[in-house]
């Protein structure tokens, strides 16, 4: 179960990776070019949210005992 979360977990980190790309790619992209392709603001929102979800899965995750944190940081 835990090496199953891990593996979604580097996936979602992986998705908010290519949002940020395709964010910087519009960014600096001409004005008459991106006429017909989403705003960057789209992908900075799913950006957000997607990295809401992760937060809300390690909450989930550390409660439910799937993953336990390092008890002393030395």
């Amino acid at each position: 179960m835990t090496l199953l979360f891990k593996i979604a977990l580097v996936l979602l980190l992986l998705f908010v990776i290519v949002n940020l790309g395709f964010a910087l790619f519009q960014m600096v992209r001409e004005p008459q070019e991106c006429t017909s392709t989403k705003p960057m603001s789209f992908y900075l929102g799913r950006r957000l949210v997607i990295s809401t979800a992760i937060i809300i899965l390690l909450i989930s995750a550390l409660l439910l005992g799937w993953i336990e944190p390092n008890p002393r940081p030395y």
